[in-house]
């Protein structure tokens, strides 16, 4: 892994994360009544876990999405930044920077799309999955083995843990 990399994971504070794409495998499914359902990793849950326990490090939504399953598995995890129905992540990003006194760099954004484009630029670590778009892949500081919604953010998790857990051995 690049040392750059490592370096920009080092100063993490708060993990931001699109979730279509990155917590799922892109797909939305339909029951008979119209409920919307979505498919999580629990492995990427544990690694919400993990960055708060071994790290101290937060995990904030950001989607244009309004799901009620995401509202449930975010309030599930325990996630401090919930941004639904969010069109502009730049501003989200900008508020949320202001409010908790972040510098761009201690900051990190995971996204797989072109919607994610913005906002990957204006924090100090980008991240996507293996199977983001093209666009994506090509202006991130690191792109994931694992694809959206099969481990995809539990990586980029586990790259910032490895990344603090290095300073102090």
């Amino acid at each position: 892994m690049r040392k750059q990399v490592i370096a920009k994971a080092r100063k993490i504070k708060l993990l931001l994360t699109d979730i279509d794409g990155v917590w799922t495998d892109t797909g939305v499914y339909y029951s008979a009544r119209g409920e919307e359902l979505k498919r999580f990793s629990i492995r990427d849950g544990m690694g919400v876990e993990r960055l708060r326990e071994i790290v101290s490090v937060e995990t904030g939504i950001i989607t244009g999405e309004n799901s009620a399953a995401v509202v449930k598995r975010a309030e599930k995890l325990g996630i401090v930044e919930m941004h639904l129905n969010a069109r502009h992540k730049v501003s989200v990003i900008a508020s949320i920077m202001e409010k908790r006194l972040f510098a761009p760099e201690e900051m990190a954004y995971i996204g797989d799309d072109t919607n994610d484009i913005e906002a990957l630029g204006v924090v100090g670590l980008s991240v996507c999955p293996a199977d983001a778009v093209s666009a994506v892949k090509e202006i991130v500081d690191y792109v994931c083995e694992s694809a959206g919604g099969h481990g995809a953010f539990r990586e980029c998790a586990e790259l910032i843990i490895l990344s603090k857990k290095e300073v102090t051995t």
